[in-house]
């Protein structure tokens, strides 16, 4: 079969433009580590630089940035993330433009860099 389509991405589409990100909820599932060293898991973060000092405030981006870039499940995001945290980092992050406009859609916060009342505690 020649020029057949087979039934996955349209042509010269990109996989960033197909690539399933994993989107939670609520930001209250998110009490990951805020202090601390921390080490990735390695379907994570494969770099050989997995471990992040939290208190270095450009590791504790690159944790954030790399947690939600590459988090499969919802578990992945619950287990590193911390909802407060990401509200406070979430303008600078650096994040692929699919990943940022889905967070967004699902999360006006993130753009505003307010807490929800249940985040504020």
């Amino acid at each position: 079969m020649t020029g057949m389509p087979s039934g996955g991405p349209p042509p010269g589409s990109r996989y960033a433009d197909v690539r399933p990100y994993v989107i939670v909820g609520s930001l209250d599932q998110f009490h990951g580590p805020t202090a601390g060293v921390v080490v990735l898991d390695r379907w994570l973060d494969w770099s050989g630089s997995a471990r992040y000092d939290l208190a270095n405030p450009g590791r504790l981006a690159r944790m954030y940035e790399t947690v939600l870039r590459e988090a499969s499940t919802t578990a992945d995001l619950s287990r590193w993330l911390d909802g407060r945290t990401l509200v406070r980092l979430w303008r600078d992050l650096v994040l692929p433009p699919q990943v940022r406009s889905r967070w967004e859609a699902r999360f006006p916060e993130l753009t505003t860099g307010r807490s929800s009342a249940a985040l504020a505690r």
